[in-house]
């Protein structure tokens, strides 16, 4: 999994209110292999008509294939659990959402993909929004040592985000590193349960009748 220190880039708007899991990735494509990335069916249905072609009112066009930072509307990721929409958002190169609301288990499925979810409040997240609608390709810079978000030369924001989940980001560390940082304790338990319990193992050789 990638880090995330410092993102800087446009934003992305996508402001509507409950842009919910379905409408990040339609269901029907989550049979497809995530080996050709899932960034082709990011809002899919609000990109393309029911023939594949671009729609004209499409909420990411060619100026903003460069974002990877996404200012959503209020509870971004909302519905089913589908990890797929966080594979869409990453595989488009989307690094960080900030909302004022973003669901629970798309900010979960989030951290443990490489994708920073930050929320703020709303006269906050107003005045972003502002800034970017006034100056579409002017950068923003998330800060994720210093927890701020900067942009121009003298506006900065602070935002929160749990320790462990910043620790996460910050080392790109997956599920699975992230067991394995406990590899020593894992293996002294087995070691001390099996001592305790050496019947839970069948013995060398020993077979049922």
């Amino acid at each position: 999994m990638k880090p995330v220190t410092q993102v800087a880039s446009p934003a992305l708007l996508l402001l509507d209110a409950n842009i919910d899991t379905d409408q990040i990735i339609p269901a029907r494509f989550l049979r497809k292999p995530r080996s050709d990335g899932y960034h082709h069916y990011l809002l899919y249905d609000a990109r393309y008509d029911m023939q594949g072609r671009p729609r004209c009112d499409s909420p990411i066009t060619e100026a903003d294939s460069g974002a990877k930072i996404v200012l959503a509307g209020h509870n971004i990721g909302c519905g089913s659990s589908r990890e797929g929409a966080v594979y869409a958002f990453v595989d488009h190169g989307i690094q960080v959402i900030i909302s004022t609301k973003i669901a629970d288990i798309f900010r979960n499925n989030a951290i443990r993909n490489g994708l920073l979810p930050i929320m703020l409040d709303q006269a906050p997240f107003d005045e972003l929004v502002a800034y970017c609608q006034a100056q579409p390709q002017a950068p923003l810079t998330v800060d994720l040592e210093a927890c701020e978000i900067r942009w121009e030369n003298d506006h900065c924001l602070a935002f929160e985000i749990d320790d462990g989940s910043r620790e996460r980001l910050l080392k790109g560390i997956d599920d699975i590193q992230a067991t394995l940082a406990w590899d020593t304790q894992i293996n002294d338990f087995a070691d001390r349960y099996l001592a305790d319990r050496p019947w839970v193992v069948p013995a060398t050789g020993r077979h049922c009748r």
